[in-house]
């Protein structure tokens, strides 16, 4: 899935648009980590626990944006963006968000075309020209199906004593 942040995407041509998709997450601080950071912070430098957090947080939206891209039948996200805001005292919203598209690269000699894009439309243009593997024949099926080896199994209740 190529994501950009542009709402173009250089040496490709955008052939559908699926609409906006995006990824959320709130997250509530852990009162440790807050603490910890906390003192931290009056040293000065970077917080280690809060910056893993957003990073799990951005990991986690982005994935979750893509999904709903790909559901739709995207194969790029343009105009990507992630948007971050604080709800109450502990809680922090992240977001991802852009608009799912289909693109198409542009191959050697259409204007715009770039050398991934010639790259891209050359590779696949010999991929499809290469004749499939051939495939293993399927083992031959047993035509006789096993003999089964138990006696029969009599069903029928016994019959009583014949009296004369």
């Amino acid at each position: 899935m190529l994501i950009v942040t542009s709402n173009e995407i250089p040496g490709h041509r955008i052939d559908a648009v699926f609409g906006e998709v995006m990824g959320l997450t709130v997250r509530s601080r852990d009162i440790g980590s807050q603490m910890l950071a906390g003192f931290r912070s009056l040293g000065g430098g970077e917080l280690p626990e809060m910056t893993k957090a957003l990073y799990e947080s951005r990991q986690e939206v982005m994935a979750r944006m893509v999904n709903e891209a790909q559901q739709r039948g995207a194969n790029a996200i343009v105009a990507m963006r992630f948007d971050t805001s604080e709800m109450g005292t502990n809680w922090t919203e992240v977001c991802a968000y852009g608009t799912a598209v289909y693109v198409l690269p542009l191959g050697e000699g259409e204007p715009g075309a770039t050398g991934q894009s010639v790259y891209l439309t050359t590779t696949a243009a010999q991929q499809a020209s290469q004749p499939a593997a051939p495939q293993q024949p399927a083992p031959p099926m047993n035509p006789t199906p096993p003999m089964n080896t138990a006696p029969p199994m009599n069903t029928a209740p016994p019959a009583p004593p014949q009296q004369f």
